[in-house]
């Protein structure tokens, strides 16, 4: 049977965010008990990083969307590979504060480049019409990116230590994601993927697209603020609803089956209903598992509810990230368009843990779910004048 171009890429990609996401976002879970150690850093700093991250990777995304519509993805990703490589295998050399941060900053760059936003263009620009099925086959595989990354983590640490570790995931960059990107991904865009845009894919007049863009921007980026946010502080939140520590650690440990769960039946059903109808079930579940949180989180039953719809909503709102845009705009300027998105997704999700952590620290768990309940009725909002000015999406 014959391997098509977009089997590879899908195959090549679901392999390199993995990596990606294993060896940044998900590594100081593990590795940063020794940062503090060793540099001497306050916890706070240690996990700061990943905000650095976010915050410097936002800022070049809109940059990097347009340079994807027109270059592809086959030597932008392999550049940020390197990247990759050379900022770990900095890090793994670092003595303080400064050298720490910027570190955090060159894989900030380096993730615009090579991560998540990136890997979603080039599958829209190579599997076509099957792009919907394929970035959910690459939102379901990256979720067991700390599956994987977790456990090799600890058991390279007591092997080599924390700055081999960040050694070998830079040699892993180098020497498997950057080849990987160089041999499944088209040096260019197909002539299909640049044709000239005046209506959408799903026919829309160009000039009611601004407005689309804007809902848009406002229901992603609340979302992603609720997202990044919360999942860091969920233990904590549980266990000031009053739940003991054992089931707040289960409790939090079914979000990703969850989110795993929603992402294959996307996958296995999708094509059956409109985008628009996920758009619009995970739009409304959010603020309905908070809501029930809000008023009667402490029953184990109901914070159950709420865990399960924040994982629903979380697994479908990372593949939506990707082909409702996809489905709004068309392919031409998907790229232009999904990194103009995620700016203002980069900045929230790099607020987001220390403005939950504060509210978290004067006003309990009941303020963070208060809070995040509003911004989740806000994104339920914009997403129904969404679906209301664009109609079905298919």
């Amino acid at each position: 049977m014959k391997i098509t171009a977009a089997t590879k890429a899908t195959i090549g990609l679901c392999l390199t965010q993995i990596v990606g996401w294993g060896t940044t976002f998900l590594m100081p879970s593990v590795l940063g008990r020794h940062f503090q150690r060793d540099l001497d850093l306050p916890s706070e700093v240690v996990y700061g990083g990943i905000t650095v991250m976010f915050g410097v990777g936002a800022l070049f995304a809109p940059r990097v969307g347009r340079l994807l519509d027109r270059t592809g993805a086959r030597s932008v990703m392999a550049v940020g590979s390197v990247i990759y490589a050379l900022s770990l295998a900095a890090l793994a050399f670092s003595q303080g504060l400064v050298t720490y941060l910027l570190c955090w900053a060159a894989m900030g760059i380096a993730s615009t480049l090579a991560l998540n936003t990136p890997a979603s263009i080039a599958l829209a620009q190579i599997a076509g019409s099957r792009a919907r099925q394929a970035i959910a086959i690459l939102a379901i595989i990256g979720g067991f990116a700390s599956t994987v990354f977790w456990p090799v983590s600890e058991a390279l640490e007591v092997i080599m230590s924390w700055r081999g570790v960040l050694l070998v995931y830079a040699a892993i960059h180098l020497l498997v994601c950057a080849p990987v990107h160089l041999l499944v991904l088209p040096g260019r865009p197909s002539v299909a993927a640049q044709t000239a845009v005046g209506t959408s894919a799903s026919g829309l007049p160009s000039d009611r697209t601004d407005r689309l863009f804007v809902l848009l921007a406002i229901a992603f980026s609340c979302g992603a603020f609720i997202f990044t946010g919360f999942i860091v502080h969920a233990i904590g939140v549980l266990r000031g609803l009053g739940h003991d520590p054992a089931s707040a650690l289960l409790l939090a440990s079914l979000i990703g089956p969850a989110q795993v769960g929603v992402r294959v039946i996307e996958l296995l059903f999708g094509h059956r209903y409109a985008i628009s109808s996920s758009t619009l079930f995970a739009a409304a579940v959010l603020p309905l598992g908070l809501g029930l949180a809000l008023l009667a989180g402490g029953n184990f039953a109901i914070a159950l509810l709420c865990l399960v719809a924040f994982g629903i909503a979380n697994g479908l709102k990372a593949v939506l990230r990707a082909t409702l845009p996809l489905a709004l705009f068309g392919r031409a300027q998907f790229g232009t368009y999904l990194g103009r998105l995620a700016l203002p997704q980069g900045i929230v999700s790099a607020a987001a843990p220390p403005v939950l952590a504060a509210v978290m620290a004067k006003y309990g768990a009941e303020g963070v779910l208060a809070m995040t309940f509003v911004i989740a009725t806000i994104a339920f909002v914009a997403t129904v004048l969404l679906v209301r000015t664009s109609g079905t999406i298919r």
